[in-house]
């Protein structure tokens, strides 16, 4: 019998999570780790501050970071692992628009003239707009890649 985990790769239009067990904190837990982690390489690699960082987590307390950091995840809030997503579909969309990694990776700190951004970078709304904010990105950017 097939695995879900395999069906999904061989069917990308599979959700990767049904939302009815999104909430369920052993789904949650289990997500956590992968999550974090990816997050971490790509705040690396968008060279993000510990503030952008916390901003994109949704200002956990400092003592929370540092220990997400030194890779004691516990159980993350459904908020806090759609923000991740969020984050982790914004680097994706960004490396199939721009294959250059540099391009890509720089992106998020340029200034930005579509009238989203007013001429700021999209980190700028990232951090300072909330879940709208990334979600905003996140749309923007799947709709330019089509």
């Amino acid at each position: 019998m097939e695995s879900s985990r395999a069906r999904r790769a061989s069917d990308p239009s599979l959700p990767a999570l049904p939302p009815a067990v999104r909430p369920d904190p052993a789904v949650r837990r289990r997500l956590s780790g992968p999550a974090l982690r990816t997050f971490f390489r790509i705040a690396g690699a968008w060279a993000l501050s510990v503030d952008e960082q916390r901003a994109l987590l949704g200002w956990p307390a400092a003592s929370t970071y540092h220990k997400y950091k030194a890779r004691d995840y516990g159980t993350l809030s459904v908020d806090t692992l759609t923000r991740l997503s969020l984050v982790l579909g914004i680097y994706k969309a960004l490396h199939v628009l721009y294959p250059d990694a540099a391009l890509a990776d720089g992106w998020v700190r340029m200034p930005n003239t579509h009238p989203l951004f007013g001429g700021r970078p999209a980190l700028a709304l990232m951090t300072g707009g909330g879940m709208d904010g990334l979600l905003q990105v996140r749309r923007l950017l799947d709709a330019r890649r089509g």
